[in-house]
C-alpha cells in the first residue's frame, strides 16, 4: 500500500512540475490586447459583430450601450432575437431605431436538427457582410477601442481565428472561488499558447469573443457543422483549427467582459447543460474528469498534512506549483491573491457540478436549452 501511495504522489508531482509549468510558461507568452495599438481606419477591415439573445432583457441593455459605443469604422452589429418571450426583441428594435449600425434578426421558430444558439448565430452570419466576423454573447461588454486593437493583433500575428480571454464579473466569495478555479482549470485543459502552433491539434473557442476571417469561417463549414453542438464556442475553435486555418488565443482583461452566472446557485445551475456535454455525453469521461479534479487538486493537500517522508515531500511540491499556477490566474483575472488557497474547495465544487450535470442529463434523457428539450441520442449524434 505504501508503494501505491508513493507512486500516486510521484505521478501527481510529475504532472504539476512538467505539464503544469509548461502551460504556465506558455500563458505568460500569450499576446495581450492592451499591447497592440488601435488600428488606423485604413487598416480596419469591415467587421460584423454577431450575437444571439434569448430572454436577456436584464443584461442586454448594459451590453448594448457598450456595443454601439465601439469606435470602429463601418462596424456592423447583427443581433439575433432567438424566440424570446420577454422584452428582448423590443429592446433590440428600440436600439436599432437609434443606432443604424445595429441590425436585428428575429427568429420565430427553430428548424428540426438545430440547437437554438447555433441556429441563431448561423442566421446572424447569413445577414452579415463583414470581411471579419466576431461572435460574442448578449451579455458581453466591450471597451470602445477593443476591435481596433484586436484588428492589429490579428494582422500582426497572421491569424485567421482569434479568441480572447476576458474579464468575468463576480458578485462575492463563492463565484470568485469558482470562476478563478475555472480559469485555472481551463488553462490546464486547453493549453492556450499551443493553439497557435499549426502542428498541434489543440484548439480553444470562448463564447465571449471569437474573431474569424470570413473565408476561414466559411471554409470550416460555418455553424452548419455545429448545429447540434452544445459547446458550440469551443467546437468552433476546433473546426477552424482542424480545417487548416491559423488560430490563436489572446488576453483581453477589461477590453471584453462578461456577466456570466453571478452567485453560487446560478453558477451551478447555469452549467447544468454544459458539463456533461463537455464530457462528450459519456459517463466514463465524466468520471475520469471528476477523479482527475480531485486527485490533482485535493489529494496533494491531504498528502501534505497526513503523509510522511517522500509522500509528504511530493505532495508539498505539487501543492506549491498548483498554488503558484492559481495565483498567476488570479493576477490576470484581478482576483485577490488569497483566493489561491481556495484551490481544493473550487476543485471539489467543480467535481460536484460535473456529477450533477451528468446525473440530471442522464435522468431526463437529454437537456433543456433555450426552452427546448433535446434528446440525448440526438445530441450524441451531433457531436463534433
Amino acid at each position: 500500500m505504501h508503494f501505491f501511495w508513493l507512486l500516486l504522489f510521484g505521478l501527481i508531482a510529475l504532472f504539476w512540475t512538467t505539464y503544469g509549468i509548461k502551460v504556465a510558461y506558455g500563458d505568460v507568452r500569450l499576446p495581450w490586447v492592451r499591447d497592440y495599438a488601435p488600428a488606423a481606419d485604413a487598416d480596419c477591415p469591415k467587421v460584423s459583430l454577431i450575437f444571439a439573445a434569448r430572454d436577456e432583457q436584464e443584461k442586454l441593455p448594459a451590453a448594448l450601450v457598450t456595443l454601439v459605443a465601439i469606435d470602429y469604422p463601418g462596424l456592423e452589429i447583427i443581433a439575433v432575437d432567438d424566440r424570446s418571450s420577454d422584452a428582448t426583441g423590443r429592446i433590440l428594435d428600440d436600439f436599432a431605431s437609434q443606432h443604424p449600425q445595429l441590425k436585428v434578426v428575429h427568429v420565430r421558430g427553430l428548424p428540426k436538427g438545430w440547437l437554438g444558439k447555433p441556429h441563431a448565430l448561423q442566421r446572424g452570419y447569413e445577414a452579415s457582410t463583414g470581411e471579419l466576423l466576431v461572435f460574442t454573447d448578449a451579455d458581453v461588454k466591450f471597451a470602445p477601442d477593443t476591435l481596433r486593437r484586436v484588428a492589429t493583433l490579428l494582422r500582426e500575428k497572421g491569424l485567421d481565428h482569434l479568441t480572447l480571454l476576458g474579464d468575468v464579473e463576480r458578485s462575492g466569495f463563492w463565484d470568485t472561488v469558482l470562476i478563478s478555479f475555472f480559469g485555472m482549470g481551463f488553462q490546464l485543459a486547453t493549453n492556450p499558447y499551443d493553439v497557435s502552433n499549426p502542428n498541434s491539434r489543440t484548439y480553444v473557442g470562448v463564447g465571449a469573443f471569437q474573431m474569424l476571417r470570413r473565408a476561414a469561417y466559411e471554409g470550416s463549414g460555418t455553424h452548419l457543422r455545429l448545429a447540434m453542438e452544445v459547446v458550440d464556442d469551443m467546437k468552433l475553435g476546433k473546426i477552424v483549427k482542424l480545417s487548416g486555418f491559423r488560430s490563436g488565443v489572446g488576453v483581453a482583461q477589461h477590453y471584453v467582459s462578461v456577466a456570466w452566472h453571478l452567485g453560487l446557485v446560478n453558477l451551478v445551475r447555469g452549467v447544468e447543460k454544459n458539463f456533461f456535454a463537455g464530457a462528450q455525453f459519456r459517463s466514463s469521461v465524466a468520471i475520469m474528469q471528476i477523479l482527475a479534479l480531485l486527485v490533482m487538486n485535493v489529494v496533494p493537500f491531504a498528502g501534505m498534512f497526513f503523509g510522511h517522508g517522500w509522500i509528504r515531500g511530493l505532495a508539498a511540491a505539487s501543492v506549491l506549483v498548483a498554488l503558484c499556477f492559481h495565483l498567476g490566474v488570479d493576477v490576470v483575472m484581478r482576483v485577490p491573491p488569497v483566493y489561491c488557497l481556495t484551490l481544493p474547495l473550487g476543485a471539489t465544487i467543480f467535481a460536484y457540478m460535473i456529477l450533477r450535470s451528468t446525473i440530471i442529463t442522464l435522468r431526463q434523457g437529454g437537456i433543456v436549452w433555450r426552452g427546448t428539450f433535446y434528446p440525448l441520442e440526438e445530441l450524441r449524434r451531433g457531436l463534433v
